[in-house]
């Protein structure tokens, strides 16, 4: 079977290192951990107890995934990083230490659950920045803090939003200024002290390093950062993370030379798209290899080769053919042959693909 490979101790220095640059700045943060889809292996392998000890949180978006980690350590705080269901009150109360919420019909639901299970329910109100996402809308955020603040099982511990993750909207120095005027106008209206002001994700470390974020932003949501290394603001390493700790490998089953070109009329193929050759290529061959993955699996634009000299030909639900060139070293010796593995550099969302399909083997190194 093709393989994830995970480096459980580079993602731990991520860990590691991002607690300490937050805590050097006066920032909370709240690990997400959604790429892995709450897979209980990669939980008892990276959240020990010195690791977990060094967070705020660590948050989901799946209700499975939650119960998950409260399953591997009870004692975890947990973050539900979405606008939860509302038929899904009870379990959120039941897994959730703290939840991010934008509808008041959902919390009304949250407290009556709270009350019953005899809990005091945090949440992060969000607001709508842009994004056009999950977000209370500025011109109701009052009246809404205002009836929130009188339900007796929910207690707010702080305002929140969402940027660059469905259109891209930046998350500029505006933008979270706006965030932190909303947090004192609250805090004066009311006269409540919201602990946090959530609007850092990982698209938002680069604005800590440059020192262009306003100071009120004080608790970061990430996820990409901690698991690949980079900014997707620039989608560069950011200052000494670990960029590799994913490999993906997949076994040469097939390895022939063949033409370059089908032999037959062409149409759609059964995954839905047909292909498209030169015609210069009509007597040619290449050399061929079958590996032991397909869509099904993981997207192939989600993946690059680590051997540059290779090329992507085509896909089906469970195969991927690809071009090996002449597969002949400098010496004329054969670089590839049956058995042999051919190695990808996954991004997060084959990571998240990967993690979630049965026919890939996952292996902690």
């Amino acid at each position: 079977m093709a393989e994830l490979l995970i480096a459980t101790k580079k993602i731990q220095n991520n860990i590691k290192y991002l607690s300490k640059y937050f805590k050097a700045n006066n920032i909370h943060w709240s690990l997400v951990t959604k790429v892995f889809s709450g897979d209980k292996e990669f939980l008892k392998h990276v959240l020990t107890d010195d690791i977990i000890e060094k967070i705020d949180s660590v948050g989901d978006s799946r209700l499975t995934s939650l119960k998950n980690l409260k399953e591997v350590n009870p004692g975890m705080r947990t973050i539900y990083i979405k606008p939860p269901a509302k038929m899904y009150a009870d379990d959120i109360i039941k897994y959730a230490d703290i939840s991010l919420n934008s509808s008041f019909t959902t919390i009304i639901a949250l407290n009556e659950a709270a009350l019953k299970a005899s809990k005091i329910h945090q949440i992060i109100i969000m607001v709508e920045l842009g994004e056009l996402r999950e977000g209370v809308k500025r011109t109701e955020l009052m009246s809404f803090y205002e009836k929130v603040f009188q339900l007796s099982n929910i207690n707010i511990i702080g305002i929140g939003s969402n940027l660059g993750c469905m259109y891209g909207v930046e998350p500029t120095y505006d933008k979270l200024l706006q965030l932190s005027l909303y947090k004192e106008l609250i805090s004066a209206k009311f006269n409540k002290d919201l602990k946090y002001v959530s609007g850092g994700t990982s698209i938002t470390l680069p604005l800590v390093e440059n020192n262009t974020i306003p100071k009120d932003i004080n608790h970061f949501r990430i996820g990409e950062a901690v698991f690949f290394g980079i900014s997707p603001l620039d989608n560069k390493q950011f200052k000494e993370l670990s960029i590799d700790a994913f490999e993906f490998t997949a076994n040469i089953i097939e390895l022939e030379e063949k033409k370059i070109i089908p032999d037959g009329i062409i149409s759609d193929g059964n995954i839905g798209h047909s292909a498209e050759f030169d015609k210069e290529d009509i007597t040619g061959t290449a050399i061929k290899a079958i590996l032991d993955f397909g869509l099904l699996d993981v997207d192939q634009n989600d993946i690059d080769f680590i051997d540059t000299s290779l090329e992507y030909v085509g896909i089906t639900s469970d195969m991927l053919v690809i071009d090996l060139g002449k597969n002949k070293t400098k010496e004329g010796v054969q670089r590839y042959k049956i058995g042999d593995k051919i190695h990808f550099k996954p991004n997060y969302m084959a990571v998240a693909r990967l993690l979630n399909s049965k026919f890939i083997d996952k292996m902690y190194v």
